[in-house]
């Protein structure tokens, strides 16, 4: 279970979120979007816990939590593999992580260093960390961006695949991504 009730959040004597409230299906997907500006992100990080809201209350059912921020937040100087393999509970053998790099089309990148890779790579690297994770609830802020058009089918089929069953929440600006996934999509404005 996921529920906001009452969000407020002002920066300085900007209201960016003003009362939000919604509850978010368990084990389903929930497109957030609205304009640049809107609170998108904002209500990310309160929903996970990293930003206090002014007033109002989140509650989750799980504390098991994986993201994708807008900056894709990677340790630069560690490889691909390395990276994954920070957030795994149960160590995988490199042989259970190749599949995995080879399904978002980084299987040449295993042991590169992350400073070395393109950004879309990069933003690979951290959607396919996330998904990696064990986690009870994904949250998404725009992780299909600066991805070819080919790359995004290939990644989000696959994105698909693996949240099936799970709590999720992308923010997107796209309303395709939005109805590639279903669910149901909460339309932010400016407060």
């Amino acid at each position: 279970m996921l529920k906001a009730e009452n969000i407020t959040k002002k920066f300085g004597s900007l209201t960016v979120l003003d009362g939000f409230s919604h509850e978010f299906a368990e084990g389903s997907f929930t497109a957030v979007m609205g304009s640049s500006g809107c609170g998108k992100s904002t209500l990310l990080s309160v929903l996970m816990g990293l930003l206090a809201p002014d007033s109002g209350t989140v509650t989750r059912g799980s504390d098991r939590l994986s993201a994708v921020f807008q900056e894709d937040r990677l340790c630069e100087n560690l490889s691909v593999l390395s990276n994954l393999r920070l957030v795994q509970s149960r160590k995988k053998e490199r042989s259970g992580l190749i599949p995995e790099l080879e399904a978002v089309g980084l299987y040449d990148c295993a042991d590169k260093p992350v400073r070395e890779l393109s950004g879309g790579m990069k933003r690979r690297t951290a959607l396919l960390r996330a998904l990696l994770a064990d986690y009870d609830i994904l949250f998404l802020d725009e992780p299909f961006k600066g991805l070819d058009a080919q790359t995004k089918n290939t990644v989000m089929s696959y994105t698909r695949g693996k949240t099936a069953g799970k709590t999720v929440i992308l923010v997107t600006h796209d309303p395709e991504e939005a109805d590639f996934f279903g669910g149901e999509t909460v339309m932010l404005s400016r407060a």
